[in-house]
């Protein structure tokens, strides 16, 4: 034991006694929409496998073929020697898809954020005026920090807030930028992107929109919601490890924004690039997503279905309107033992808990799949149904 290890344990311990320990465990990934934990399989309802892409024959032969012809790694950052002709090409056509100029693959998301928005800002000049959606992923809040301004939170969603702030510093220097999602992670809503990218061009803001959660199952073509507002969105940032079924981000911008990045972002400098397995990957993803409408439309039809039934069995969903929909139970220890005891009967879903949402909020976030059937969720509603009746007993 080493001589911090004791402030370590006592912070852990602390933790464990306000519920608010994390863990790691070993699940094999079974199919899409299952687990397997030893020789048990279970009902995943908490994967971003939106699209149960990850197991996919032709994102896996991909991947082997591109292993085989390229090798296993990049070997460097990109502005070295880690620029492959295959990883230029995914970015060309991932740009036509985004119907943008340009485009630029990252590691993750939680790099692009954290490392763009510095850069970002950094161009922009000393005095910008950052406006954020409270809720926005913690990658955003840190890309902010990074870069040491003092962000302008706007309440969730709420444009009308959000205009009344812009209005009230109309007269003051600097040039505004505006951060949120598109689809938020833990809430499953949506913010109103065609709104949003009018008021930002009547303020002349530069938006920069998370599609994390979007990319791959809502938008046209399903490359996500900031092809509402064609023109309006200056920066979409968009995964490829949740709907796409692999790895890595993406930013999609004009040629200027993307080759400035290239020049004054840390985390494209010096960053490995993606290894050729994962371009394959990516590849694959581009060329089946804009043929999956039918697993869209089903999706969509089942996260209707779970999140009227999950209503009224009392719990509130809030305003999700996606695949992910939220059952609130408010306390973090009551979070934890429902999400137990579904574990007991063969489901998994997670309790989230503060800090990833507010404090009172905690709750079970119930992530579907196109490979999730009708009869699959009953099962998780019953189950949900048997759990709450104990607890109303």
């Amino acid at each position: 034991m080493h001589v911090f290890d004791a402030l370590f344990e006592q912070f852990l311990r602390d933790a464990e006694l306000r519920s608010l320990r994390r863990e790691t465990r070993a699940f094999d990934h079974a199919a899409p929409g299952r687990s397997r934990e030893g020789g048990r399989e279970l009902l995943n309802f908490c994967s971003n496998d939106y699209l149960g892409l990850s197991l996919h024959p032709e994102i896996i032969a991909r991947a082997c073929d591109y292993v085989r012809r390229h090798g296993a790694g990049a070997t460097a950052s990109r502005l070295v020697c880690g620029t492959s002709m295959p990883c230029m090409q995914i970015e060309e056509k991932l740009a036509r898809a985004k119907g943008t100029e340009a485009a630029l693959l990252f590691s993750s998301g939680w790099q692009a954020n954290a490392a763009v928005l510095p850069a970002l800002l950094h161009i922009m000049g000393k005095d910008a005026q950052v406006y954020v959606d409270r809720l926005a992923h913690a990658s955003l809040h840190q890309g902010c920090n990074a870069a040491g301004v003092r962000q302008i939170r706007f309440h969730h969603n709420d444009l009308n807030h959000l205009e009344s702030l812009l209005r009230a510093r109309a007269g003051q220097p600097g040039h505004r930028i505006i951060v949120t999602e598109t689809v938020f992670s833990m809430d499953g809503d949506r913010c109103d992107v065609p709104r949003l990218g009018a008021l930002a061009e009547r303020f002349g803001a530069f938006l920069y929109l998370d599609e994390a959660h979007a990319t791959g199952v809502l938008g046209p073509g399903g490359m996500g919601l900031a092809g509402l507002a064609p023109g309006q969105v200056h920066l979409s940032m968009g995964t490829f490890s949740k709907a796409m079924g692999s790895f890595g981000a993406y930013v999609a911008g004009s040629r200027a924004l993307c080759d400035s990045l290239i020049n004054a972002c840390s985390g494209f400098i010096y960053t490995t690039a993606l290894p050729p397995a994962v371009l394959g990957a990516i590849d694959a993803a581009l060329d089946l997503i804009p043929c999956m409408q039918a697993e869209r439309a089903a999706l969509e039809e089942n996260a209707d279905y779970l999140r009227n039934a999950v209503r009224a069995l009392g719990l509130d969903t809030g305003d999700s309107s996606t695949q992910i929909v939220p059952a609130l139970v408010g306390d973090e220890r009551r979070a934890l033992e429902l999400s137990r005891r579904l574990e007991a009967r063969g489901m998994l879903a997670t309790a989230i808990r503060p800090p990833t949402v507010p404090r009172g909020t905690s709750r079970l976030r119930i992530a579907l799949s196109a490979a999730h059937t009708r009869d699959d969720i009953d099962a998780l509603l019953g189950a949900l149904a048997d759990e709450l009746e104990v607890w109303h007993a």
